[in-house]
C-alpha cells in the first residue's frame, strides 16, 4: 500500500514538469529538449548561488518526529518529546529545537525524504555520494564534487575539511583527483595536529630533507609519470605549504572568546560548528561536520534531551553569526542523516530504523527561507505529498551552488556520472 501511495506522490510531483513539457512540445520543442528544463528552472536561475557549503551529517539516523516533523495530534506517535511553535502558524518543531524555531523564516524543511535502505553504511554512502555502493568503483562525495567543480578559494587552505571524524568510512574523493580528499579534523579543539616541526629539526634541515627526497623521487616520477602520481605529489606540497602558512590559524579555536564559545556550546557539534564558521570565513569551500549518536533504539526522549539542545544551540549560533556578517548570503547550510527513525515507539522506549519517511534542513545561500516542502502521513510513517529521494536532495544542493545537475562527468572506466546522481532538484525550496 505504501508503494502505491509513493508512486502516486511521484506522479503528482512530476505534474508540473509534464505541463511545462507539454507547453514546450506545443512550441515545437522536443520533450527531452534543454528548453523544458530551462522553463522549470527559470525562477531559480536568478537566485543567489552558494559559494561555500557547511554540511552537518547526523550519523545514526535522526528522528523526524522529535525534530522537524512532530505529530502532536498523535500522542502515541509523539511520545514524551513535546513541540515548540515556529514563526509560521501551524508549523511546529520538536521541543528541543527552540533556536531553530525562532529562525524558521531562514530555513527550508524537507519533510518528505525517503530512501530504499535501512543499513547505516550503505545509506550513508548513498547520501554522501548520490550513488549506491558498487564494488567496481568508488564514487566521490558531494564535497569532493563541489570542490572539483568550483575550485579552491584560499590557496593556503584545503578546499574540503571533515570535522569530528578521522575519515574512516567516508567516500572521500572517489575517482576524482586524490587532492580532493577531505582533510580530517578529529577534534575541533586540537585543530590540525602535528603541524609544527619537532624541536630537533630546524627549518633549514627540514628544507634540505625535502630537497633530497625530491631528488631521490625524480627518477621514479619520470618513469611512472601520470595524473595519479602528480595528484599525490601535489597533496604533499599542499601539506608542506599548510604547515608553514599563517592561514593555519583558521583551525585555532583559542582565537575565539569565551562568550562566543558559550553561544555555540561545548558539545562536539557546537565546537564543530564554530570551527566550520572560522573555515568558511577563511574561504574553505566545503566543510562537513559529523555529529553521531542518533541511533536511538533505547529511551529516545532522554537521549533527545541531550542531543537535541546541543544541535539546536550550535546551528542557531552559526546561522545568526553568518547572517550578521553577511556570509549567510554566500554559504549553504545542510543538515542531513542517512535515514529516519520509526514513528512507533518500541518496547525499549526508543525508535527503530525507518527509511520510508524523514526530514532534512537547508538554509542560507540559494535557499528560500520559511519553506516547508513535502508532507508525511498522519503517523509520520510514509509520504503523502512530494516524495524526495537522496538524489533529488543532492541535486538541489548542486543547483543551489550554481552547478548543472544534468552535466555528465566521466570516471576513469568511462562510465558517466552526475553530481547529485541526476535527481530532480526541489525548485520550490530554492530562492
Amino acid at each position: 500500500m505504501f508503494h502505491d501511495r509513493y508512486a502516486k506522490c511521484v506522479e503528482d510531483r512530476h505534474s508540473r514538469r509534464a505541463i511545462l513539457s507539454g507547453i514546450a512540445s506545443t512550441l515545437g520543442v522536443s520533450l527531452v529538449s534543454p528548453w523544458s528544463r530551462m522553463l522549470e528552472a527559470a525562477d531559480a536561475s536568478k537566485a543567489t548561488k552558494a559559494k561555500k557549503v557547511i554540511y552537518f551529517y547526523m550519523g545514526g539516523a535522526m528522528s523526524h518526529i522529535d525534530t522537524f516533523d512532530p505529530k502532536p495530534d498523535r500522542p502515541d506517535i509523539q511520545g514524551d518529546v513535546g513541540v515548540v511553535k515556529t514563526k509560521t502558524p501551524g508549523i511546529v518543531f520538536g521541543e528541543h529545537m527552540t533556536n531553530l524555531a525562532e529562525l524558521q523564516d531562514k530555513l527550508a524543511i524537507v519533510r518528505s525524504m525517503t530512501t530504499e535502505t535501512a543499513d547505516h553504511s550503505k545509506a550513508r554512502y548513498w547520501l554522501q555520494t548520490s550513488y549506491p555502493v558498487l564494488n567496481s568503483i568508488r564514487h566521490p562525495s558531494m564535497g569532493a564534487w563541489i570542490a572539483n567543480e568550483m575550485g579552491k578559494m584560499n590557496p593556503g587552505l584545503p578546499p574540503y575539511v571533515l570535522v569530528n571524524s578521522g575519515g574512516n568510512g567516508h567516500p572521500g574523493a572517489g575517482f576524482l583527483d586524490p587532492s580532493l580528499t577531505p582533510v580530517p579534523v578529529a577534534d575541533p579543539e586540537k585543530g590540525i595536529e602535528n603541524t609544527e616541526l619537532p624541536s630537533y629539526l630546524t627549518e633549514a634541515v627540514f628544507k634540505r630533507r625535502l630537497t633530497l627526497a625530491d631528488r631521490i623521487d625524480s627518477n621514479f616520477r619520470k618513469r611512472y609519470a601520470g595524473y595519479q602520481l602528480e595528484s599525490y605529489n601535489q597533496m604533499y606540497k599542499d601539506a608542506v605549504t599548510l604547515m608553514g602558512g599563517t592561514d593555519l590559524e583558521a583551525f585555532d579555536l583559542t582565537k575565539e572568546s569565551d562568550e562566543v564559545k558559550e553561544r555555540y556550546g561545548s558539545s562536539k557539534v557546537g565546537l564543530g560548528a564554530l570551527l566550520a564558521r572560522r573555515l568558511v570565513e577563511a574561504d574553505v569551500r566545503f566543510v562537513q561536520v559529523d555529529y553521531g549518536g542518533w541511533d536511538m533504539h533505547n529511551d529516545v526522549a532522554t537521549n533527545m534531551s541531550t542531543k537535541g539542545p546541543a544541535l539546536d544551540k550550535a546551528l542557531g549560533a552559526l546561522i545568526r553569526d553568518l547572517d550578521s556578517s553577511g556570509l549567510l548570503n554566500e554559504t549553504l547550510i545542510v543538515l542531513a542523516s542517512e535515514f529516519g527513525r520509526s514513528p512507533a515507539i518500541n518496547q525499549n522506549a526508543g525508535r527503530d530504523h525507518h527509511p520510508a519517511a524523514f526530514s532534512y534542513l537547508l538554509a542560507g545561500a540559494g535557499i528560500q527561507g520559511g519553506a516547508v516542502y513535502g508532507k508525511s502521513d498522519e503517523k509520520g510513517h510514509g509520504i503523502d505529498e512530494d516524495p524526495v529521494g537522496l538524489t533529488d536532495f543532492n541535486s538541489t544542493i548542486t543547483v543551489a551552488c550554481g552547478l548543472d545537475p544534468n552535466k555528465e562527468h566521466f570516471a576513469p572506466n568511462g562510465r558517466p556520472f552526475k553530481i547529485g546522481g541526476g535527481g530532480d532538484p526541489i525548485y520550490d525550496v530554492l530562492s
